[in-house]
């Protein structure tokens, strides 16, 4: 009976490696296909015909220039002067900023100049405004994510830049139409077409 459990025994060891060799084969195969469409994906080209579906043209952003009146400054006072903040803060109002602080510097720097402007990258444009408005002042570029502008008082500070002499308007001339003749017909009234790219 020896010679049965031994035959036994080696058909299921040899059961056990075919079972063992066709999973493991299948898992080969499986990341193989997987390998191989993860890579297809990345590499596939760009579908023309979906790319003319897109939209051919995107309306432009207006990037105007900012005003004074979109421009939130915070005025700190860097000196021993009590009181600088909140007169000149009342002069940058007048000029249509809004004041959001008006306080002692938080940063607690000496400021030598008469004044220092602190502002993010998404406040640059507005903290050449606020730059205008004190004569001498400094930019000083921060890491702060908003577009508030820091209008920090210094040492030699006096007083605010005069405001720049607004450019007279030039006159528009109307132009005058005299019926030379009497219409018959109305023209047609245009009609509302969508802006072109």
């Amino acid at each position: 009976m020896s010679y049965i459990v031994e035959s036994g025994a080696s058909s299921s060891r040899r059961a056990r490696r075919r079972r063992a060799l066709i999973t493991l084969s299948l898992v080969v195969l499986m990341l193989f296909f997987a390998f191989w469409y993860a890579y297809s994906y990345i590499q596939a080209p760009v579908d023309p015909s979906a790319a003319a579906a897109a939209p051919t043209c995107t309306p432009a952003a207006t990037s105007a220039a900012p005003r004074p009146r979109d421009t939130t400054v915070n005025v700190y006072n860097a000196t021993n002067r009590t009181g600088l903040a909140a007169r000149t803060a009342a002069e940058v109002r007048k000029r249509g900023f809004r004041v959001a602080t008006v306080s002692n510097d938080p940063l607690l720097r000496t400021i030598a100049g008469p004044a220092e402007v602190r502002y993010g990258r998404s406040g640059a444009a507005k903290a050449k405004l606020v730059l205008a408005l004190v004569k001498g002042a400094k930019a000083a570029p921060d890491a702060r994510s908003d577009s508030s502008v820091d209008l920090v008082l210094g040492e030699s500070f006096t007083a605010l830049a005069r405001p720049r002499a607004s450019v007279p308007a030039k006159p528009t001339v109307k132009p005058t139409v005299q019926p030379t003749a009497k219409a018959t017909s109305k023209a047609p009234a245009p009609r509302a077409t969508t802006p072109a790219c």
